[in-house]
C-alpha cells in the first residue's frame, strides 16, 4: 500500500536519481529543470495526489520553463484527486502522452529472481558501463543524456555484467528518502533473452539490502511490456499510473 507520504519521498527521490541541473518547489509541485532528453528530468510533478487546480501556481511553473528557455511539461498521475489538475492542463493547450508505470517492490524480490550469479555493483560506472547507452539499438544522444544524468546522481551505486572487457548489461540503483530506485536498466541488443537483466536486478537489490534499505520503485512504459514482464516476476507491483503533458 503507498501512502500519501510514500508519494512524495517517491518524486523527491526520482527527482534526485535523474539529477536534473535545476530543481525548484512551487506550491505543492516539484518542478525540475533540465535541457537533456530525460523527460523525468524535465517535467512539473505534484507531490500529492490529491491536489486541486490552482491557476496562480500554472502560471509560475510555466515561468520557470520559459526563463531557461525550456518548453513547460507535466508528470501527472491519472487518480481521480487530479482530475481538476488534468482539467486544466487540457484548458491550457496540453495533450498527454507515454502512459508509465510506477512500480513497487522488495529487494528480496530482486535478488530471488535472479537466474545466475548477481551482477557486479561498483560505487562508480566504468567506460563499459557506459557504453551499453549508445551501443546498437539504443539512440546515441539519448543514451549520452542518461550516462550523464545518472552519473550525477548524489547517491547511486552502478551494476554490470561483462564478459572479457565489454559489457553487455546495466542498470543503477539510486538511494534517497527512505527509498532504492532503479534506472538505466539495459542490455546489449544481441544478448536479451538470457536472463542478463534479472542478474543486474539482483546486484543491485543486494546493494540496497547492504544499506538496510528493502523498499524499491522503478517506473517503465505502459508498453514495454518485456520490462514489465521481468519487473513482475521479481514482485514488483503496479502503485499509480502517469502520462506526460505537455503542448
Amino acid at each position: 500500500m503507498v501512502t500519501s507520504a510514500d508519494v512524495e519521498a517517491i518524486e523527491r527521490a526520482t527527482a534526485a536519481a535523474v539529477a536534473p541541473r535545476e530543481v525548484v518547489e512551487i506550491g505543492d509541485w516539484l518542478v525540475t529543470l533540465d535541457p537533456g532528453t530525460i523527460r523525468r528530468a524535465n517535467s512539473a510533478v505534484p507531490l500529492r495526489h490529491d491536489l486541486p487546480s490552482d491557476q496562480e501556481v500554472f502560471d509560475e511553473i510555466e515561468a520557470a520553463y520559459a526563463a531557461r528557455g525550456l518548453s513547460p511539461a507535466f508528470r501527472i498521475a491519472d487518480g481521480p484527486g487530479l482530475e481538476d489538475v488534468r482539467n486544466e492542463l487540457a484548458r491550457r493547450g496540453y495533450r498527454s502522452e507515454q502512459p508509465t508505470l510506477v512500480k513497487t517492490g522488495t529487494a528480496l524480490g530482486m535478488i530471488a529472481g535472479a537466474r545466475g550469479e548477481p551482477a557486479h555493483v561498483e560505487s562508480a560506472p566504468g567506460p563499459g558501463w557506459a557504453a551499453v547507452f549508445t551501443s546498437e539499438g539504443f539512440d546515441p544522444a539519448d543514451g549520452a543524456n542518461r550516462v550523464a544524468a545518472l552519473t550525477r546522481s548524489a547517491d547511486a551505486v552502478y551494476g554490470g555484467i561483462s564478459e572479457g572487457e565489454r559489457t553487455i548489461a546495466v542498470g543503477v540503483a539510486a538511494f534517497g528518502h527512505g527509498w532504492a530506485s532503479v534506472h538505466g536498466m539495459r542490455t546489449d541488443k544481441a544478448r536479451r533473452g538470457e536472463g542478463l537483466a534479472g542478474r543486474v536486478l539482483a546486484g543491485l537489490g543486494a546493494a540496497a539490502q547492504a544499506r538496510g534499505i528493502e523498499r524499491v520503485f522503478l517506473q517503465v512504459e505502459e508498453g514495454n511490456t518485456g520490462a514489465r514482464s521481468l519487473y513482475r516476476g521479481v514482485g514488483f507491483e503496479r502503485a499509480w499510473r502517469y502520462l506526460y503533458w505537455s503542448r
